[in-house]
């Protein structure tokens, strides 16, 4: 029975905070508020110019070696049963993850300008 009051109570509050969120703002669609902002000059190019490729490539490289630290280190289980596969499977792990950085680099691909 709670469970049920607290779907329908849920229910009702999320659609009463979508229905004032939908209704309570004025929309007042102008040319000036409209276009983005530039220390009070007029906008020269587009804002919405997309990223450089190279960009993505980086971030996404970034967010790899990143991630490689968090799963290199897990919290090390006091048996040591499970030391040496775990030492095993890091070492796997740095070794991939060294000839793919070695294939990045010997590409180009951590050059930010050619």
């Amino acid at each position: 029975m709670n469970l049920a009051i607290f779907t329908l109570l849920s229910l009702i509050l999320s659609s009463a905070l979508l229905l004032v969120g939908h209704f309570l703002p004025s929309r007042n669609l102008e040319l000036e508020k409209n276009t983005p902002y530039e220390c009070g000059f007029d906008p020269i190019n587009s804002a919405r110019l997309p990223f450089s490729f190279r960009f993505f490539l980086i971030a996404i490289l970034f967010l790899i070696f990143d991630l490689e630290i968090a799963l290199l280190f897990p919290a090390i289980p006091s048996v040591s049963l499970f030391i040496k596969p775990m030492v095993f499977f890091s070492t796997v792990f740095i070794i991939i993850l060294a000839v793919g950085l070695a294939y990045e680099w010997e590409q180009g691909g951590l050059e930010w300008a050619e």
